[in-house]
């Protein structure tokens, strides 16, 4: 559900990649912006592509299912938006899934309620200022500040003590492909620099994680979670994404780069014990996708998750993300479209 070249807002690519799967797999499915999304009507206009495979306006019956691709946050949030989403999750003859974009500081509250969940969660507290900020630096040497509705890697930084150093005090701070950083004595001479940063956007603080590296740079694991046509969750697949020299997280964007899992864990941890680390972390991921759909008290058919990996073979969850980007790797990517068709035709037989 967004808003081509004109007709409606969001990933054009992949929404012909969305429509040309369906039409293959024979389901008739169409792209509808939210003001066209009109329930009490017999007919909706919708896009979908033609033989030409341009898009072509038409009228289509009322959906079964509808699968939210509202590509922006600041959308999400716009009161006709909200009012028509609410619309839809009322309604009695539509399925509707991944309603809303996840919040970072309710994710690690949700995983925290759960016994199951709750020791894959780095300390996570809300930024609320200095003395905060200190008190958490005297017990975890590293840590991250990240927006609560970040989206890449966009304004994340690092704060550490290093109290060996002439200015113990290091702040980190990611721009698009690199970094800067600030020393400070102490604590109060970065403050200014922070509040910069951070401006009015709500921020967490976050223990760093000393993650597996290989060849001293950091990675972590991309999974991609979706329903199955059962209806249960499942992974479709995990990439692993390795920081970039100059970055302090993994995004591809920020000079990250796309890695195979199975090779960086077998670097890490030895052959023998690589597949039984791929296999726990694969069911780590469903069972934290079970939790978060329980406590955000929505229907979700897809999420993809970051998980981090220590020395020890720890696993971490940084991250969640309702409404994923597409995954580089070809034979994800393919199996990720077919599954959406496969679980709305579960959804639509219900």
């Amino acid at each position: 559900m967004p808003g081509g070249p004109g007709f409606f807002r969001g990933n054009q690519a992949n929404f012909q990649d969305i429509v040309r799967t369906g039409q293959e797999m024979g389901f008739p499915v169409y792209v509808v912006t939210v003001r066209d999304l009109k329930l009490n009507g017999e007919k909706i206009k919708g896009f979908t592509l033609n033989a030409n495979d341009e898009w072509e306006q038409q009228l289509f019956p009322l959906p079964q299912v509808i699968y939210n691709r509202i590509p922006q946050r600041e959308d999400e949030q716009k009161p006709a938006v909200r009012r028509k989403i609410k619309e839809c999750l009322l309604h009695p003859t539509i399925q509707f899934y991944n309603p809303y974009f996840f919040n970072k500081w309710h994710l690690f509250e949700w995983l925290k309620k759960s016994k199951s969940t709750q020791h894959l969660v780095p300390k996570t507290k809300r930024f609320r200022g200095d003395p905060g900020l200190q008190k958490m630096l005297e017990r975890y040497p590293c840590l991250y500040l990240k927006p609560e509705s970040g989206k890449a890697g966009k304004g994340i930084m690092m704060l550490r003590y290093q109290k060996d150093k002439l200015l113990p005090y290091r702040l980190k701070v990611q721009h698009h492909k690199n970094s800067t950083t600030y020393k400070g004595a102490n604590i109060q001479r970065l403050w200014a620099r922070i509040k910069i940063e951070t401006g009015v956007s709500p921020y967490i603080i976050q223990q760093g994680i000393e993650l597996a590296a290989v060849d001293n740079r950091p990675f972590d694991l991309r999974v991609l979670l979706q329903k199955t046509e059962k209806g249960q969750w499942g992974v479709t697949g995990i990439g692993a994404r390795m920081a970039g020299s100059k970055s302090i997280t993994t995004h591809v964007p920020r000079g990250g780069s796309i890695e195979d899992p199975n090779k960086m864990l077998a670097t890490v941890y030895g052959l023998d014990k690589a597949p039984g680390i791929m296999n726990r972390v694969k069911t780590t991921a469903i069972v934290i996708a079970r939790q978060i759909e329980r406590a955000s008290g929505y229907a979700h058919g897809e999420m993809s998750m970051d998980l981090g990996m220590d020395a020890a073979g720890s696993i971490w969850f940084f991250e969640a993300n309702a409404k994923p980007m597409k995954f580089d790797e070809p034979h994800i990517r393919q199996k990720s479209l077919e599954r959406i068709f496969q679980y709305c035709q579960y959804l639509a037989s219900r």
